[in-house]
């Protein structure tokens, strides 16, 4: 029903904190929309970390009664969502172990794309894991380091380790945050009084009133302690390739990330959008949510009215009873339904922020002109997404995409659109002013990093898949 890219997960850490566990709570609640399977937050009292971690989302999970018991003026938190098959309590976030040096939690953004080579090196030397996602090879690859300080094990095991990572430690006493080089996933730094905040948007920031500070920068790591705030770079630096698609679809619109805000990007997608594909329309409409602000930025370069022309029902649970007798597109009528007041005897331009297998836009195409639209042109304010991610995001394989196997026109004809347009890759570098650092794989097919290519065609990300 929803055919769309998954983001994998959002961090959240609070240090010196009298409520730091509510704080995180509450930053968590804020960034709902990077994970929806599962939950968790570990805090700290100086003396030991009190975990809780369960299925389900933020506010399902954490009540009064739970957060009580998370004590302490520390605490990370972590919001999921799991690949197919691997959506299960073990896997859910922040980690927690005991090992030689005393208790450590692990909160981890992102995909280590050589995390399965690690794993099989560990386990043929006697390494047990609890869990099927990649984060825990970070705590194993940590936990058997030779070195002494806690910093430099942390150096020592990222130094294995190849891809997108925003992680987050915390010890009995410590708070430690850390960026990849290549800086794929958003993180910053922000202050409420004394106590530092870190999370991936700064809507969670706004949320408990922190001012933001600053982002980590690719390569950091940010050791929060009795001391403040230190700041190491122990890593060679490499060419930044933010995910723009964090831009696109996955942050927040009122999120500020990789320092430029989503929104104004977006607005600047939809206004490049209608440079590129100009069309005599009566209306400009968005599949909402996520192609709200690029409808706006398109409506606003092209003279079109804007109008809200699809409505979507946002208090739709994850699963539903089909009636015994079917219904046609029952799945997308139950999320999302047409004005035929707006639509009817118009010709409209239908803008959405992607297209991944080409169901979903099929089924808004027809939506519409049930609706009566005597036109329907469709605008993407994305380019064709042609490769699957291996950075952080769920999804499917190459050959489930659409735009891997079909030309622009062959997907018009597929969705039944009068017309079809998508940004095009230069033009969305421009309007993200993110010519030079960006990552586009999905796209480009260009991947800024190396990895075991028999990958491509395969599921996404088999460390997260159920193991018997």
């Amino acid at each position: 029903m929803f055919d769309k890219f998954k983001e994998e997960c959002g961090v959240m850490g609070v240090y010196n904190h009298p409520e730091a566990a509510k704080l995180t709570y509450l930053g968590l609640y804020a960034m709902q929309h990077r994970g929806q399977e599962g939950a968790g937050i570990v805090s700290s009292d100086g003396k030991r970390l009190y975990p809780i971690r369960r299925m389900g989302l933020v506010a399902d999970i954490f009540n009064e009664e739970v957060l009580e018991k998370l004590i302490g003026a520390s605490a990370i938190g972590h919001v999921r969502y799991s690949t197919t098959g691997g959506s299960e309590l073990r896997n859910t976030q922040p980690i927690i172990v005991d090992y030689s040096r005393g208790e450590i939690a692990l909160a981890h953004n992102g995909n280590l794309v050589n995390a399965d080579i690690i794993r099989s090196e560990l386990e043929a030397y006697g390494s047990i894991f609890q869990s099927s996602n990649d984060s825990e090879v970070i705590i194993h690859l940590l936990a058997s380091s030779k070195l002494n300080s806690l910093t430099d094990r942390i150096i020592d095991a990222l130094s294995r380790v190849k891809g997108a990572y925003c992680l987050l430690f915390q010890t009995e006493t410590r708070m430690i945050a850390a960026r990849d080089p290549h800086g794929f996933r958003p993180l910053c730094i922000g202050k409420q009084g004394d106590a530092y905040i870190v999370a991936s948007e700064t809507c969670a920031l706004d949320l408990i009133d922190a001012e933001y500070v600053r982002d980590v920068e690719p390569g950091e790591i940010v050791v929060f302690d009795k001391n403040g705030l230190t700041s190491i770079k122990p890593f060679p630096e490499q060419k930044p390739t933010h995910c723009i698609f964090e831009y696109i679809y996955f942050a927040r619109p009122d999120s500020h990330i990789f320092e430029k805000s989503v929104y104004s990007v977006r607005k600047a997608f939809g206004k490049e959008l209608a440079r590129e594909h100009p069309v005599e329309a009566d209306v400009v409409i968005p599949v909402p949510d996520s192609g709200m602000t690029a409808a706006i930025g398109y409506a606003e370069e092209s003279g079109i009215p804007f109008a809200t022309g699809i409505i979507r029902n946002h208090y739709v649970g994850r699963t539903f009873i089909e009636p015994e007798h079917s219904i046609r597109h029952f799945g997308v009528k139950v999320k999302l339904n047409a004005v035929k007041g707006v639509l009817k005897g118009k010709r409209v331009v239908v803008v959405d922020d992607s297209i991944v297998r080409g169901t979903t836009s099929r089924k808004i195409v027809k939506m519409v002109r049930d609706a009566g639209a005597v036109e329907v042109h469709m605008r993407i304010s994305s380019p064709p997404t042609s490769n699957p991610c291996f950075y952080g995001i769920d999804t499917p394989t190459r050959k489930e995409l659409i735009a891997s196997s079909h030309t622009v026109d062959e997907i018009n004809r597929y969705i039944t659109s009068d017309t079809l347009g998508y940004i095009s890759i230069e033009g969305m570098k421009k309007a993200a002013q993110e010519e030079m650092s960006c990552c586009d794989a999905c796209f480009s097919g260009d991947y800024p990093i190396d990895f075991n290519k028999d990958h491509v065609d395969a599921a996404q990300m088999p460390l997260f898949e159920s193991k018997l």
